[in-house]
């Protein structure tokens, strides 16, 4: 095919609803340009827990007829993530499955000692206990029932990256 035979490609659109091919509406919240896609075993149960540790408002749920989730949406403040129930035909294995995960997630809270809380009475594990850090933030990990790890955070105090990186010098110093 010549250069001059070529097809041009459809234009995108952007607007509230983010970007899509032309003439096709995107519905339900914008579309963030990357969001995290969790497989888990058990997703409607997950999606339970999610809504109890950490407040998740479930936006769409797409069930298949033996009743596993086969794509979920949630979000929780102005993130957003998805969700499915394992299927192994597609490589989509869950960390239980596997043995782990290498991925954190990080979710930015009002206030951490509650969110850590409501998590653990649902069912969580805590990685790391919440404390203060040089960073500026409140800060713990834990481990959803579904092999997740979650750093939960609250800011305390502003700090430049001048200031954590002096901060962090002076800690490894001490070390």
């Amino acid at each position: 095919m010549s250069v001059k035979n070529r097809r041009k490609p459809k234009k995108r659109r952007s607007g509230r609803h983010g970007t899509a091919p032309a003439g096709i509406k995107r519905k339900g919240p914008a579309v963030r340009a990357l969001q995290p896609y969790l497989v888990v075993d058990d997703a409607a149960r997950a999606i339970e827990f999610y809504t109890q540790a950490f407040g998740a408002r479930e936006t769409n749920r797409l069930t298949e007829p033996n009743g596993k989730v086969a794509h979920a949406e949630l979000s929780v403040g102005k993130a957003a993530f998805m969700l499915a129930d394992e299927h192994r035909e597609f490589n989509a294995l869950s960390p239980t499955t596997i043995g782990n995960s290498p991925v954190r997630f990080h979710l930015s809270v009002a206030d951490a000692d509650a969110v850590i809380a409501r998590a653990v009475a649902a069912g969580a594990k805590v990685l790391r206990p919440i404390k203060d850090e040089f960073y500026g933030e409140r800060t713990g990990m834990i481990l959803d029932p579904f092999g997740h790890s979650w750093f939960i955070a609250a800011t305390i105090e502003e700090v430049s990256a001048e200031e954590v990186q002096r901060r962090f010098t002076a800690a490894l110093a001490r070390r």
